[in-house]
C-alpha cells in the first residue's frame, strides 16, 4: 500500500509556521491523488486558498471534500492540462472565484516503465502531451495571468532528476528535462514581472504512482539512493512549500532534488535491469 490516508495528511506535522501561506491562493493540478493530493493538504494546513484540477471526477471531488473538512478553502474542477481551453477556462475561474492567483504548482503528469525500443507513438506522445505540453499549458495560463494583474508570484513544477538518465522511461526523461530548461528560460524572461519559477525532483517516493511499476521494480527502487529508502509526501511538500513561499523568495531558476542522493549516486531502473550492468 502506497500513499496516506487523509487523517495522516490532516495531522501531519508541519516544517513552517501557522498562517505561512494566509491570504494567498495556489492552484495545484493533479490535486486528486498522490503528491498531488499532500500538497493540496499541506497548503491549506498552512492557511492558503486552493483550487485544484484533475481528470477524474470522483477523485477530484473526494480530496476536495476531505480539504473542506478541515477547514479549507477549495475550487475544484475537472479539466485535462492537455486541453489549452480547458486550461484557461479553469485558471480564469480560480482567479474570479479567489481574487487572484498567488502560486501555482504543476504537479499533474506521469509516466509508464517500457523499453525505448517498445514504445509506440501514441505512447510517447501522451507522456510529452502531459509532461511536457501540459505544464507548459498551465504555467503559460497563470503567468500571463499574474502579469496582467500585476502580482509578483511563485510557480513551481514537479518533474524528475533527469542528469543521469532515467532508464525505463525515457520519454518522461525527454519532457522533465525540457521543463527544466523551461522553467530557468523563463525565470529570466518573467524576472522582469516578479514571478519566480523553480523546481522540485522527487525520487521514489511512496504515492499511488509506484503502483504502475512491477514487484521487482519496486523492490529495487528504494536501493538507489543514499538513504535507501523510499522518500516520503512530506519531504517534496516541504520542498515545494521552501519554493513557493516567503522563504524562498530570492530562489529562482533553481531545482531541489528530494532524492535521497539518487542524482550523485545510483542507478534508478522502473525496468529490468539488463545482464550487461551486473558488475
Amino acid at each position: 500500500m502506497y500513499g496516506e490516508t487523509d487523517e495522516a495528511l490532516a495531522t501531519m506535522p508541519l516544517s513552517y509556521r501557522d498562517g505561512y501561506f494566509a491570504g494567498q491562493t495556489a492552484i495545484i493540478t493533479g490535486g486528486g491523488r498522490g503528491i498531488g493530493r499532500a500538497l493540496a493538504f499541506q497548503f491549506v494546513r498552512l492557511g492558503a486558498k486552493v483550487a485544484l484540477n484533475g481528470r477524474n471526477p470522483e477523485r477530484l471531488e473526494a480530496t476536495a471534500a476531505a480539504l473542506r473538512a478541515i477547514g479549507g478553502d477549495v475550487f475544484a474542477r475537472v479539466a485535462s492540462i492537455r486541453e489549452p481551453e480547458q486550461i484557461q477556462d479553469f485558471v480564469a475561474a480560480a482567479a474570479d472565484r479567489f481574487g487572484g492567483i498567488d502560486m501555482l504548482v504543476n504537479n499533474a503528469g506521469g509516466q509508464y516503465a517500457q523499453a525505448a525500443f517498445d514504445f509506440s507513438v501514441k505512447g510517447w506522445r501522451a507522456v510529452i502531451e502531459n509532461n511536457l505540453n501540459g505544464t507548459w499549458f498551465v504555467t503559460q495560463a497563470v503567468g500571463r495571468h499574474m502579469r496582467d494583474t500585476g502580482r509578483r508570484g511563485s510557480i513551481v513544477s514537479i518533474v524528475a532528476q533527469t542528469s543521469r538518465g532515467m532508464p525505463g522511461v525515457a520519454h518522461s526523461a525527454a519532457a522533465r528535462a525540457a521543463v527544466v530548461n523551461l522553467t530557468r528560460t523563463l525565470a529570466t524572461e518573467w524576472a522582469p514581472n516578479g514571478i519566480r519559477l523553480n523546481c522540485v525532483a522527487p525520487g521514489v517516493t511512496a504515492t499511488e504512482g509506484m503502483e504502475v511499476y512491477s514487484d521487482e521494480a519496486r523492490t529495487e527502487l528504494p536501493k538507489s539512493n543514499l538513504m535507501k529508502r523510499f522518500g516520503t509526501v512530506r519531504e517534496v511538500a516541504d520542498a515545494v512549500c521552501f519554493l513557493a513561499g516567503s522563504a524562498g523568495s530570492f530562489t529562482t531558476g533553481e531545482v531541489i532534488a528530494v532524492d535521497g542522493g539518487n542524482h550523485i549516486w545510483g542507478d534508478q531502473w522502473t525496468i529490468p535491469r539488463p545482464d550487461y550492468f551486473a558488475t
